[in-house]
């Protein structure tokens, strides 16, 4: 049933609400300035993570430093520490994972299984709680730290559930295109963008009525989404073109559309530098693309299947995970390092 009015569509989005948001995810009050310096070129992996069977996925908690990685072939998640580059900690769930998303505010972790969500402590690295959701398998989880609300992509159920972050219960289920995919989640402007692969759109929902509010034409196959939240940009990764549609939020269009090359199925953002980074299986690579200019600046070489992508600002890295030879490749570089100057 949907939500009643009191919870999420009438809490106040204060500045400093925002701020505090945007601090816990990006660790940035805005973007980097015209004057900083990028250098895009000195973007390389700086280490290579055994995991799991088959990692898919990838969460990070910017707040501690924190990366979770979902592994479908073997049921567990990875729990990556951000400061030494190593697994602290295996999670054994036993189902088909295939995507997870953190909440900073309350170092809560969601992970998405065969109709299920697994709500996981990152204090003590354990599931508290299941929520059934129903159907097959779940491709994709964001979460809006403000709001404490989770956003469920159902697949083949065409819909989006909506899950209390506070209840772990359902309280909404709304309606999408053809086989809703990736997810991603504006806390500025408590938008909702969901990839649907089998309709070519993507879709926006209202997080205060948990209603569509337009639909956005885009490339074949779309698969994977990200936002900035400070330039209200988002990046959604076509699979079927090996391309990436730039959707302005202040407009609800297409305003570039990004080569990139092979099958591109994952995409995160460092809001701080505005730069999104898209993983492109065919080549077993990660573009790096400038959010100023929507062009390419570097192509980096990772693992075998590069899949899904996070972006940790506290440690200044990008997690990409393999999904073909089990590893986590970590990438950096003098963006970041010019930011903890």
């Amino acid at each position: 049933m949907p939500v009643s009015t009191m919870t999420r569509s009438t809490r106040p989005r204060t500045a400093a609400a925002i701020a505090g948001v945007a601090l816990a995810v990006t660790t940035a009050a805005g973007p980097a300035s015209a004057s900083s310096t990028r250098d895009p070129g000195a973007v390389s992996v700086t280490a290579t993570i055994p995991v799991g069977n088959f990692p898919i996925g990838a969460g990070a908690n910017p707040s501690t430093d924190t990366v979770y990685v979902p592994n479908a072939g073997d049921g567990t998640v990875s729990v990556i520490n951000g400061r030494t580059d190593t697994v602290t900690a295996t999670i054994t769930i036993g189902d088909l994972l295939l995507a997870a998303a953190v909440n900073p505010r309350t170092d809560t972790i969601y992970v998405a299984g065969k109709g299920k969500v697994y709500v996981v402590s990152g204090r003590t690295d354990t599931v508290t709680a299941t929520v059934v959701i129903g159907g097959g398998v779940l491709p994709g989880i964001a979460v809006d730290a403000l709001t404490g609300a989770v956003y469920v992509a159902t697949g083949n159920s065409d819909s989006v559930a909506v899950i209390d972050g506070r209840t772990n219960e359902v309280e909404a289920t709304v309606a999408v295109g053809v086989n809703p995919f990736g997810v991603a989640v504006n806390p500025v402007t408590d938008a909702i963008y969901v990839a649907n692969q089998g309709g070519q759109t993507v879709s926006v929902i209202s997080g205060r009525t948990d209603t569509v509010t337009a639909t956005v034409p885009v490339g074949t196959f779309p698969t994977g989404v990200a936002v900035n939240p400070l330039t209200d940009t988002t990046y959604v990764t076509n699979q079927g073109t090996g391309t990436v549609s730039v959707i302005s939020g202040r407009t609800g269009t297409v305003t570039a559309t990004i080569a990139i090359g092979g099958p591109v199925p994952g995409v995160t953002v460092d809001a701080l530098t505005d730069t999104a980074f898209v993983t492109d299986q065919g080549n077993n690579t990660v573009a790096v693309i400038n959010g100023r200019t929507d062009e390419v600046e570097a192509t980096v070489a990772v693992g075998n299947g590069p899949s899904a992508i996070a972006a940790s600002p506290l440690a200044g890295q990008v997690y990409a995970a393999n999904e073909q030879d089990n590893t986590v490749s970590v990438l950096s570089g003098a963006d970041w390092a010019r930011r903890h100057r």
